[in-house]
């Protein structure tokens, strides 16, 4: 059975550090093509904003993928902290709106549950996974993990999705 390569771009938002990371999944072999992160400097906040959407967008533009996995807002105690991440949350988002890719949320637990398999896993943990599930070899910093995280956990739920699909075709 021959599968489709479907390329997907992971976003874990941040305000002064966002992390991005590209695969392809073809069925169920995942590989890894880039990763990093989209630092901005420090000055307005607006500004900031700005550099994440320019960044999103440039990336876009160069690995055109067609799925776009993205970390929901996790809010904890600092209302004005989760405020932030959902507006770089938001300029991510539509750095990637002009393109035609799909783009799927998912919570934290969701992505360390995917990849770790333990929905209260620590930065260092998603880190080691990710190098080994994409046969990297040496670690990526915390930022492209946790992108690479929501872009692998993706993955996984969307070629479970299709061969659920296959099987009914076939029943």
């Amino acid at each position: 059975m021959a599968f489709e390569r479907v390329r997907v771009l992971g976003i874990d938002p941040g305000s002064q550090r966002t992390g991005f990371g590209v695969l392809d999944a073809t069925g169920p072999k995942l590989t890894y093509v880039a990763s990093g992160v989209i630092r901005t400097t420090d000055g307005e906040f607006a500004a900031r904003l700005c550099e994440i959407f320019r960044g999103v967008r440039d990336i876009v533009a160069e690995y055109r993928p067609q799925e776009i996995a993205i970390e929901r807002v996790f809010v904890n105690r600092n209302a004005d902290s989760a405020l932030k991440l959902g507006q770089a949350r938001g300029a991510a988002i539509c750095g990637a709106a002009e393109t035609s890719a799909r783009v799927f949320e998912y919570a934290p637990r969701q992505i360390k549950l995917a990849v770790v398999g333990a929905g209260s896993a620590d930065k260092t943990q998603v880190q080691i996974m990710v190098k080994s599930l994409l046969r990297l070899g040496e670690r990526v910093a915390a930022d492209a993990a946790d992108a690479l995280a929501a872009a692998v956990c993706h993955a996984l739920r969307q070629g479970a999705r299709s061969a659920a699909a296959r099987a009914s075709e076939n029943a």
